[in-house]
């Protein structure tokens, strides 16, 4: 009896730890990343071309290629997603950015760090464009 009370304590001992776990990693990062500031860029400062950006933060880390054509976003693809996308929530933001054509939107409602970790990737990929243009 006395080793099945050890075997059951030591489940619920391990189950609290990995729940802990999994609520640190889940809730990381957070806080950060709803006040992450993302500006926007001027597009007439970049070359026609593919640029990759990638914004690093735990669970929110991701890269995006993003194709200018005449100064203008013509498309942005997800190269690596974040750990729990939601794709109705990636599309929507994405085409924001190209309906705008900038990375100075609202962000989508219920996805705010999502949101800005998509668009700082974004914002990163330009400036990449914008350093090219800078270079020659």
């Amino acid at each position: 009896m006395k080793l099945l009370i050890k075997i059951v304590l030591s489940i619920i001992i391990v189950f609290i730890f990995a729940a802990a776990g999994g609520l640190f990693f889940l809730t990381r990062g957070l806080d950060s990343g709803s006040k992450l500031e993302v500006t926007a860029v001027n597009l007439s400062e970049i070359r026609d071309g593919v640029y990759t950006g990638q914004y690093d933060a735990g669970r929110w880390t991701n890269e995006v290629s993003v194709i200018i054509k005449d100064h203008k976003i013509t498309k942005i693809n997800i190269v690596k997603d974040i750990t729990f996308p939601k794709p109705e929530w990636t599309k929507e933001i994405l085409n924001k950015v190209i309906e705008k054509q900038s990375t100075n939107i609202d962000v989508v409602s219920g996805a705010t760090v999502s949101s800005k970790a998509y668009l700082k990737a974004i914002e990163n990929a330009l400036k990449k464009g914008g350093d090219q243009l800078s270079l020659t």
